[in-house]
């Protein structure tokens, strides 16, 4: 792996990009932007979304998102997947040589299976049209939750059965692990839109307050000591704020005479201070979506480069001509 790794992240525009989302990637991602690649996965969203309209705009507030919080298209390169046809063909190719067992073991299609989602041909070959998505942009490193691991491996392991049948044509890409600790909801298990619990990241006024405020608490009296390692306030309040405002706030529940409602309070106006400039930003790409357009479509050109490349290699290697 060079002095520069090519880093390689995708995220599915299957709802309103939320708190949980920003912690457990998109900081990294805004942190991270020269040489990486970030595509908004509307391919993928497929296999859940089936509103047409509903992909359209919550494709457009992804990237509008990740602009406002500070994604520079110039450094980094953002792009709709579906701007880049050719991951479709490398995902055929892939498919291939890809063991039915290997496809039959990923536990995210079992677990979506067991939450109801009809189990198409799409959502048990996500893993191989995700392998094409970190291949054909010879990835170095893909940031991920430990729950997309997996994926991961199953990538590695698809790259190098190709590599085994018809020559070294793929790099074997790296996995570099998120925030290990997941963010709580509003009812305290892990953030996520299949939940219904989330805080979305650019919400404000009175519709982000009554999230805040709705946040599940225990039953304890407000003259008596709390403990903050097990509030969901608190979990939360520890992502925004400093050491010493932690260490304020812990001070506060062992003490007795606070509220929840008192943290509740504390915990929004650090919410609204982290993103005000960034909801600000993204009021003027909604009232002008060329310019989120236009950065889509620089990155989508710098992408397709690259994935034409890749192609053509694997093409050339089995006999694709």
């Amino acid at each position: 792996m060079g002095t520069n790794p090519r880093y390689l992240s995708g995220v599915q525009p299957s709802g309103i990009l939320h708190l949980g989302n920003y912690f457990g990637a998109i900081r990294q991602h805004i942190e991270r932007q020269d040489n990486a690649f970030y595509f908004i996965a509307n391919y993928h969203a497929l296999t859940t979304l089936h509103d047409a309209e509903q992909l359209r705009r919550n494709t457009f507030d992804t990237a509008a998102t990740y602009l406002a919080l500070g994604l520079d298209p110039q450094r980094a390169t953002l792009f709709r997947q579906s701007d880049v046809p050719e991951v479709a063909e490398l995902a055929w190719l892939l498919a291939t040589v890809a063991g039915m067992g290997l496809l039959e073991r990923a536990v995210s299609y079992k677990e979506k299976k067991d939450k109801g989602i009809a189990a198409s041909v799409g959502l048990f070959t996500y893993p191989v049209l995700m392998a094409a998505d970190i291949l054909i942009y010879d990835s170095d490193v893909v940031p991920v939750g430990s729950d997309q691991v997996q994926h991961l491996e199953m990538t590695r392991d698809i790259a190098s059965s190709f590599n085994h049948r018809y020559g070294e044509t793929f790099k074997l890409p790296a996995y570099k692990l998120g925030v290990p600790t997941p963010v709580p909801g509003l009812d305290g298990q892990k953030m996520s839109k299949s939940y219904g619990n989330t805080i979305p990241i650019l919400l404000g006024g009175k519709k982000l307050k009554k999230l805040v405020m709705s946040i599940e608490t225990d039953s304890t009296p407000l003259e008596d000591p709390k403990d903050p390692d097990t509030c969901n306030v608190f979990a939360l309040y520890k992502l925004f704020a400093t050491e010493a405002q932690q260490q304020e706030m812990r001070q506060k529940y062992q003490g007795g005479n606070y509220g929840y409602g008192h943290a509740k309070l504390e915990l929004l106006g650090l919410i609204k201070e982290r993103f005000a400039e960034a909801r600000e930003k993204k009021a003027e790409f909604d009232k002008n979506p060329d310019l989120v357009e236009d950065a889509l479509a620089v990155g989508a050109k710098r992408a397709r480069a690259i994935a034409r490349d890749v192609l053509d290699r694997a093409r050339s290697a089995c006999g694709i001509v």
